[in-house]
């Protein structure tokens, strides 16, 4: 048997079975004495050419170091469910064909067959220049049955073969030409192009909301495509590529390939191999798109580079995307282009620092204006009584000057369900999670109270269990909203976008499309209305509360916040008359509030820059987040403490003190985190390596036995 190889899929015999592996590496190193006879031999080698390549087996090993994570870890976040073990089934179909032959004697021969003779002469005049038909085609053309067919299958009158089908849909619509830039975004094309000629190979471009970013990532990709390069365009959501495809599509047509969770197994396989093929092509995808094995990649374009979606959270490995596709650009010799109208902080700072290039788009397309944001003061509309339910009278003004000159309105809340509550008018108490520390949200849809972190669910509770007082929903959501506007405006079209109505296959795509169509009149949706969607005629956003964005206890706050609002307000006026932008808060005097207004990212950028310095946070130093969990909260408990001080011992002042996070049980498991600040000067490996003793000796403790120990590096 030669020698395989890296990348291909073996076999190998292990405790009595034979199980499957992709070759890393070939061992050159002498084998220490005492591992001799553990060795295995490889019984076969099940592929000719490797399904990973170099440069992806390169990021999975920067990865799992980086990441403080196994690469049996990163193989299986990957590789598509049962491609290692081609689980998946080639799809197929059964297509019928006229053999060459007389057929004015074949129609004598079937003249005492009449049924025959019919489906015979359908076949022959179906088939016509494609030569076949598909059997199923056949059958119901012909309204006779399978046993006829087979029958002059039998007779050789008709022949049948099994043909492999894609299940990748083919582009069928027209290619139409690139949109020509307009001055400012051909200079902006320029100076990505002269950043990269002068060895910059990651930009940011800073653009803002409907600048057109989209028209120079086309200009750029064509580029790499006329001279045979690939490119991968990631996006943090499943619902931007639905946008983004058709736009794609009518330019590139089948040389774009969309690659996100939401296809089965059996299509993201094929998919995964057609991203490996040589022709050029344009991948398409969310965060898992950067572990597909595209060969001689020339660009990887992150759109809004600034999301957390980027980094996965669960499970390991807990990675960033944008980093991981500038490991994966610097091992094909590719360039990184960062779009996004609100950066990342981190993001910024390079860029300011010279690390990245920066490219600037101040301008939104055809000179169309920043929208005006007006900041409601929800206190001072409740202190007048001037509400209508859970919209201020200014807002409802607005909607209805909206509706009536016929544009669309999108209304954002940052909580799906119809309120988060349901309280107890007497006692105060509010039914709670069995497995998870949080009160369960009410979903009136469904008639039920349900946890968004494990699904656990009951039925709506007429009277308080403890006390049988009455009951009360406090807060609200995405479903009550949706309910509030149509009482509202009973002759408008409301659509709703939130996780519940968007989880089957095509629900973004339904819903995207029907608004663009101008089948709805009002969209209510959460953070998924924030994420450059592209509508003509939205002449109206307005966000219901913006107080809970700004109070999270996070550093990010701030940033998120203003990213999230600036985002969604991007959605209004993008085309024609200008847009208008509705707050409603109970602190309109806030700081980011008053930046948002003012559309002033540079304002938020130096505020966080000068805070993080002060309080060593990114990107002045580096974060590393142990977790601990158990479903004994005593346990967990203990551990955390003993691995805190074994920290310590070694980071000093660095370390925190045990934190208790605001949800303090998931699933049945108690939560505990200790923090970790790294001074970017320092050796990160070193510090890893550590980090990983003191976990290790923590777990050797008789009272830290079986507690999970997770760390994440970067966490977002």
């Amino acid at each position: 048997m030669s020698t395989p190889q890296s990348g291909v899929r073996v076999v190998v015999p292990l405790m009595n079975k034979s199980l499957r592996g992709i070759v890393l590496r070939e061992h050159t190193e002498n084998i220490a004495p005492g591992l001799v006879n553990k060795i295995r031999p490889i019984s076969e080698i099940i592929d000719e050419q490797p399904i990973i390549n170099r440069q992806q087996l390169a990021l999975w090993q920067w990865m799992s170091g980086y990441y403080m994570c196994t690469l049996g870890e990163v193989m299986s976040a990957a590789l598509p469910g049962g491609i290692l073990e081609d689980r998946y089934n080639e799809l197929t179909t059964q297509y019928i064909t006229v053999p060459q032959q007389d057929r004015e004697t074949v129609r004598l021969s079937l003249k005492r067959a009449p049924k025959q003779l019919l489906v015979y002469d359908t076949a022959v005049q179906m088939c016509g220049a494609t030569g076949r038909i598909e059997r199923r085609a056949l059958l119901n053309e012909s309204c006779q049955s399978a046993a006829i067919l087979n029958a002059l299958i039998e007779k050789h009158v008709l022949e049948q073969e099994q043909v492999g089908v894609s299940r990748i849909a083919p582009y069928t619509g027209t290619i139409e030409p690139m949109h020509a830039l307009t001055d400012a975004q051909q200079k902006c094309a320029d100076e990505i192009a002269h950043n990269w000629h002068e060895g910059m190979d990651i930009v940011l471009l800073h653009g803002v909301t409907s600048s057109g970013k989209t028209d120079i990532y086309i200009h750029l990709i064509q580029e790499q495509l006329v001279q045979g390069k690939n490119v991968l365009y990631l996006v943090p959501e499943i619902a931007l590529t639905t946008q983004l495809t058709s736009r794609l599509q009518q330019v590139f047509g089948n040389q774009l390939l969309v690659y996100h969770s939401r296809f089965s197994d059996a299509e993201r396989a094929e998919l995964y191999h057609a991203a490996g093929k040589e022709e050029p092509h344009v991948v398409i995808g969310a965060r898992s798109a950067v572990f597909l094995p595209i060969p001689n990649l020339g660009l990887i374009i992150v759109d809004e580079e600034h999301e957390n979606s980027y980094k996965q959270a669960e499970p390991a490995p807990r990675y960033h995307a944008r980093a991981a596709t500038i490991v994966l650009a610097k091992e094909h010799g590719a360039r990184v282009l960062l779009g996004t109208a609100t950066p990342a902080v981190e993001s910024y700072f390079l860029a300011k620092k010279g690390v990245y290039g920066l490219v600037n788009l101040s301008e939104r397309y055809a000179g169309i204006e920043l929208p005006d944001i007006q900041l409601i003061d929800l206190k001072r509309q409740y202190t007048r009584k001037e509400m209508y339910d859970h919209f201020s009278d200014p807002l409802v003004e607005a909607i209805r000057a909206t509706l009536a000159a016929h544009r669309q309105v999108i209304l954002f809340q940052n909580r799906r369900g119809y309120a988060p509550q349901w309280q107890c008018t007497s006692c105060g108490k509010t039914p709670r999670c069995v497995q998870c520390d949080v009160p369960l949200t009410l979903h009136m849809r469904a008639n039920e109270l349900r946890c968004h972190y494990c699904g656990y669910s009951m039925p709506i509770p007429t009277k308080c269990p403890e006390c049988g007082g009455e009951m009360k929903m406090r807060g609200f959501g995405t479903e009550r909203i949706e309910d509030e506007i149509q009482k509202l405006f009973p002759e408008a079209r409301v659509l709703r976008m939130d996780l519940d109505t968007t989880r089957s296959k095509t629900a973004y795509q339904d819903i995207i499309n029907s608004f663009a169509r101008h089948e709805c009149d009002i969209l209510v949706g959460t953070q998924m209305v924030t994420k450059g969607l592209d509508f003509d005629d939205v002449g109206l956003v307005a966000v219901l509360n913006a107080d809970p964005l700004l109070n999270q206890p996070d550093f990010r706050a701030y940033e998120r916040a203003f990213q999230m609002l600036e985002q969604v307000a991007g959605r209004a006026g993008r085309k024609g008359n200008k847009g208008t932008v509705y707050i409603q808060t109970f602190d309109p005097d806030n700081a980011v509030l008053r930046m948002v207004q003012a559309h002033d990212y540079h304002g938020l950028y130096n505020q966080q820059i000068a805070e993080r310095q002060l309080f060593n946070y990114p990107p002045f130093y580096r974060l590393i987040t142990v977790s601990i969990r158990h479903t004994d909260s005593r346990r967990v408990q203990t551990t955390a403490q003993v691995l805190q001080t074994r920290l310590k011992l070694i980071f000093g002042p660095r370390v925190s003190e045990v934190i208790i996070p605001s949800v303090e049980r998931i699933q049945a498991y108690y939560i505990r985190e200790v923090n970790l600040r790294i001074e970017n000067s320092a050796q990160v490996a070193e510090a890893k390596r550590r980090v990983r003793e003191a976990i290790d000796y923590t777990t050797t403790q008789a009272t830290c036995k079986g507690v999970n120990i997770i760390t994440d590096i970067d966490p977002q």
